[in-house]
């Protein structure tokens, strides 16, 4: 269990803008859930009454398409809102959310958060700075999945699980084959192609639990030149 927001070492950044009246208003009006690996956090199309901020594990947020096919925005990790734009269009999610690890996960009213951003300019200003990085980052890997040919998509991902959600070259693959094709817009038969030419040729080793990038400036140069 988290004591209080003021110390939770996976606390948001952007709550260091609220002042100690304010974050206990947060505080106050949390709610702590636990998710297994699988759960769906939150489903596309429910109403978006609470933000979530993730306190453990990881979790992706994808767009359920149609005939069951999905495609995988982001990876979340703690420390991260999730709150989607829908909060101010609709009230509605517009992507679902599940956990890929054990999570723990608090809830905090969005009309809450909506009251501080009106009456803290410096929290507001936060706040939509954080929804523009994102989406200039979901904005980016939509261009290289549209530009880039398959072996580009899969390097730019290993690069990225490895430099923003592990932070080594050496990590659990947490992600399935199937998964791995809905982040690169890929079957997950050419995933398993793609991963074993990839191997062939000394740039990674891989096998169903882990991945190890061995040549770093070659997977850069795949996932650069698409």
């Amino acid at each position: 269990m988290i004591n209080n927001c003021e110390k939770c070492n996976a606390g948001w950044k952007n709550f260091k803008h609220l002042t100690k009246n304010e974050l206990e208003q947060v505080n106050n009006n949390r709610y702590e859930a636990t998710f297994k690996p699988g759960e769906v956090m939150i489903k596309q199309g429910s109403p978006a009454s609470n933000a979530m901020f993730m306190a453990t594990g990881v979790a992706k947020s994808y767009i359920e398409g149609l005939n069951g096919k999905n495609f995988i925005l982001n990876l979340e990790k703690p420390g991260c809102l999730i709150m989607g734009p829908g909060t101010y269009v609709n009230s509605r999610h517009d992507y679902s959310v599940a956990a890929i690890t054990s999570i723990r996960a608090c809830f905090v009213s969005s009309d809450l958060l909506k009251q501080l951003a009106r009456t803290n300019g410096a929290f507001a200003e936060s706040l939509t700075e954080y929804f523009c990085s994102r989406s200039v980052r979901s904005h980016t890997r939509m261009i290289s999945m549209a530009q880039k040919r398959m072996p580009g998509r899969l390097a730019e991902l290993l690069l990225y699980l490895a430099d923003e959600i592990f932070g080594t070259s050496e990590f659990d693959m947490i992600l399935t084959r199937q998964e791995l094709g809905e982040m690169t817009s890929m079957a997950k038969e050419c995933v398993v192609r793609i991963l074993k030419e990839l191997e062939d040729s000394g740039v990674i080793y891989s096998d169903s639990f882990k991945v190890k990038i061995l040549d770093r400036g070659k997977l850069l140069r795949i996932s650069e030149k698409g």
